[in-house]
């Protein structure tokens, strides 16, 4: 199941293009043994995902960064806020 397809629909998105863009969506479409819409939507979303994860930027000193590395790599202790997080669903799939 696509991206696109996981959901009912329920809105709408109209965009304008030109003759050659639209060709090269078709052609990508039929390529991926999708529809246009499909296509279109799963690209979006995927783009959408990538810009909202990519807003997080880490500037650390040497040390800081060991220090976070170690962390990472230590194991996780559970606990209820730890249960929590790991429960809720991701925000790319809702």
């Amino acid at each position: 199941m696509t991206r696109a397809s996981a959901a009912p629909r329920s809105e709408n998105i109209n965009i304008r293009t030109t003759p050659e863009a639209l060709g090269l969506i078709d052609r990508a479409a039929r390529v991926a043994g999708k529809t246009r819409t499909d296509f279109i939507l799963d690209a979006a979303t995927q783009a959408a995902e990538d810009t909202v994860l990519d807003q997080r930027l880490f500037l650390l000193e040497p040390a800081q960064w060991n220090a976070f590395i170690a962390m990472l790599d230590a194991p996780a202790r559970p606990n209820e806020r730890l249960k929590a997080l790991l429960g809720r669903t991701p925000v790319w799939e809702k």
